[in-house]
């Protein structure tokens, strides 16, 4: 697995703990424990071994090349339909809070996002951008850079707060319901 997520490049450093099951799936032959992570930098959905019971739920844990503390073994990367329920209804609160973790990151992304063709701005992937919120945008932006998500929903009016909008776009992309995928990686690229 590490092999391929290498290949794919962007690899995961940290992840949030979505769910943890100390006695594994009900339907595995293995009872292992299993441990359910969204990644930070590319949001990839993962599964992994954790090295000990010390787990909890929405925790920021080391998943990268070298020695980790809590984790054994990354064993795949999950679809979003693999999910448990808990991980489901975790999934928005750890995205929120990546999001909100890594505000500048996030920032930037509305400061230089750009036209995916003629007609699709990448802005108007986000649910609830038209071409109206894209047009405040791209001139609230021209005039000064944002600074941060305060900062972008004083100075484009009626504008959804920035954090759920790329909340629901990262859950979009996850649920494979996109042709377009400016958030995420899509799971079929690791095949």
């Amino acid at each position: 697995m590490e092999e391929q997520e290498q290949r794919g490049g962007d690899l995961e450093e940290y992840g949030r703990v979505l769910d943890y099951l100390p006695t594994g799936k009900s339907f595995s032959v293995r009872s292992e424990p299993v441990v359910q992570l969204i990644g930070e930098s590319r949001f990839t959905l993962l599964e992994a071994i954790p090295k000990s019971a010390e787990i909890k739920i929405s925790e920021r844990i080391y998943i990268g090349k070298g020695t980790r503390d809590k984790i054994s073994l990354i064993k795949s990367r999950l679809a979003f339909e693999s999910l448990t329920e808990g991980s489901k209804r975790e999934l928005p609160t750890a995205i929120s809070s990546i999001i909100h973790s890594e505000e500048k990151r996030f920032v930037d992304f509305f400061n230089n996002a750009s036209s995916l063709n003629i007609r699709v701005h990448v802005l108007e992937l986000l649910p609830g951008i038209g071409k109206k919120h894209l047009q405040a945008i791209l001139d609230a932006r021209e005039e000064k850079p944002f600074e941060n998500f305060d900062d972008i929903s004083k100075r484009v009016a009626l504008l959804q707060d920035p954090v759920k909008l790329l909340t629901d776009r990262v859950l979009l992309e996850l649920r494979g319901e996109s042709r377009f995928y400016v958030l995420t990686r899509p799971i079929h690229q690791q095949r």
